[in-house]
């Protein structure tokens, strides 16, 4: 069943909060300690997780012709900066006071801003080993933006290969390389990422 745009605020606003949770209780080590992001420390997700809160349009639209238009480059040059400027409590507090902002990607409305939060969340935790669950009404949610263009935009790699859940009923592909895993994770190979211990999906975008 479809969930509607107010059941997926909802979740939004909850996994914002629920991750400024999670930062807030990290200590030092584990903000200064990579991420599944590519060359992220925890720093750099947390505040790239806020970028679009802290970014009017106009700004955000001037730091991208300063990176020569590549998106890319700029979430990259920003992530870093924003990380060095604003404390652990900063970063967290401004998960949590903008649990409600409406701002969305470019493409993908609702749902691809609750996919941002939730893998960006799981960049965090998966890597740290914090054995957070992603609830299974925001998974749901999430499976609706795996297609095709999700996963050229962010460069995984699943030609051949069968996605299929452990946790739900749940599956994307088909090939003859079957991969078996909780959800959360195979939704974080669909959006490029590579999972501890292997599983690489192609060249990763932000």
């Amino acid at each position: 069943m479809e969930s509607t745009a107010a059941e997926i605020r909802a979740e939004i606003a909850a996994e914002r909060r629920e991750l400024a949770d999670v930062l807030d209780g990290l200590t030092d080590e584990h903000w200064d300690s990579p991420t599944l992001c590519s060359g992220w420390r925890v720093r750099e997700v947390a505040g790239h997780m806020s970028m679009g809160f802290r970014y009017s349009f106009g700004r955000t639209a001037l730091e991208l012709a300063r990176a020569g238009g590549n998106l890319h480059r700029m979430t990259d040059r920003l992530a870093r900066r924003d990380a060095a400027a604003l404390s652990p409590r900063e970063l967290a507090v401004a998960l949590r006071d903008n649990a409600h902002h409406p701002w969305k990607p470019p493409v993908g409305g609702l749902a691809a801003a609750l996919g941002h939060d939730v893998i960006h969340g799981l960049d965090i935790t998966l890597a740290l080993g914090l054995g957070r669950q992603v609830p299974e009404e925001r998974l749901r949610i999430m499976f609706g933006t795996v297609n095709p263009r999700t996963l050229r935009f962010f460069g995984a790699d699943l030609e051949g290969v069968e996605l299929r859940a452990t946790d739900l009923d749940w599956s994307y592909g088909t090939g003859t390389q079957v991969v078996s895993r909780p959800a959360q994770e195979l939704l974080l190979l669909a959006y490029g990422r590579k999972l501890p211990g292997g599983s690489p999906t192609g060249k990763q975008a932000r």
